[in-house]
């Protein structure tokens, strides 16, 4: 059985489409409809059923890959260890949401390439979850830093580390709050404050109210900012409230520029995860920066 027939089969069993697996091979998408009529005809079955979008895996087709799919990572590794050999330096492409990314991951790499004579080059892009995992898909990237689980084949996530999420204002806004007897605990008075975010939404004021006050805010975005690290300036210069991961606020809160309103008990909690395109773990240079990445963020939790 041709070895490229395979390769072209894991391919889209992992996709779930012709398109995005052609897109990720490199080839047209008629070249890869024709390798897999030929394997099935090749085996005498149907190996997908053809749906409106993408494809879905016969029986025999989920039996293949899963018989097929190991030994193919397998001759990756092999290939991928002798081009590192012959070659000085790799590129890890990285994406994920810029205040982490920024103040997390890229640090930590810096670590792996600097110190450890890692032998790859590195470029990196900002983008949150459904564009990273996206691009991930595409294969404009080899590793995703992600707040959301992708779900399929085609990527494979791992759980990276949690993030405490703060509810947080300036000492003037605290001091309000206290002299005027507000209950925080249930959230009374807070709706009434101004409140700085990165969207519309209210993504991170409102992951809060409901872990904390099973409510949603009433408040609307006074100041919108679409970084994490812009709002905690906003809201140190006392634009209003806000909700910030406690690795950001961290030195805000020890300097006095920033109050902690609430500390409960169980504080609300955002997770990261890792992503891969199922398979390319067989790439040395992606394995390596994925396992530091991991090990690292033993320490940040």
């Amino acid at each position: 059985m041709d070895l490229a027939l395979l390769r072209t089969f894991v391919t889209v069993h992992r996709a779930g489409s012709f398109t995005r697996a052609a897109a990720l091979l490199g080839l047209s998408q008629p070249a890869v409809t024709s390798q897999i009529r030929t394997l099935e005809r090749q085996l005498g079955r149907p190996l997908f059923l053809r749906q409106a979008r993408g494809v879905t895996p016969t029986t025999i087709g989920d039996e293949l890959a899963h018989k097929a799919a190991p030994h193919l990572d397998a001759l990756v590794e092999i290939a991928e260890t002798g081009l590192e050999e012959d070659s000085s330096l790799r590129t890890l492409h990285l994406v994920g949401p810029p205040e982490f990314t920024a103040e997390r991951a890229l640090p930590a790499l810096m670590e792996l390439i600097g110190d450890h004579g890692q032998g790859f080059a590195l470029r990196a892009s900002f983008a949150h979850h459904d564009e990273a995992l996206e691009g991930l898909a595409a294969g404009h990237h080899d590793l995703a830093i992600t707040t959301a689980r992708p779900r399929g084949g085609l990527l494979t996530a791992t759980p990276l580390c949690d993030e405490e999420l703060v509810l947080v204002a300036s000492p003037r806004w605290a001091a309000r709050l206290t002299s005027e007897g507000h209950r925080l605990q249930d959230g009374s008075g807070l709706e009434d404050l101004p409140v700085v975010e990165v969207h519309e939404s209210l993504p991170f004021v409102a992951r809060y109210w409901a872990s904390v006050f099973d409510a949603h805010p009433a408040a609307s975005g006074s100041v919108v900012v679409p970084d994490l690290r812009a709002v905690l300036a906003c809201a140190a210069r006392g634009a209003g409230l806000a909700v910030i991961p406690r690795y950001l606020c961290t030195t805000a809160l020890e300097r006095g520029e920033l109050v902690a309103l609430l500390d409960p008990s169980v504080p609300p909690l955002r997770t990261y995860f890792v992503a891969v395109r199922t398979g390319t773990l067989a790439m040395p240079h992606i394995a390596r920066a994925h396992d530091w990445l991991l090990r690292k963020a033993a320490g940040w939790c």
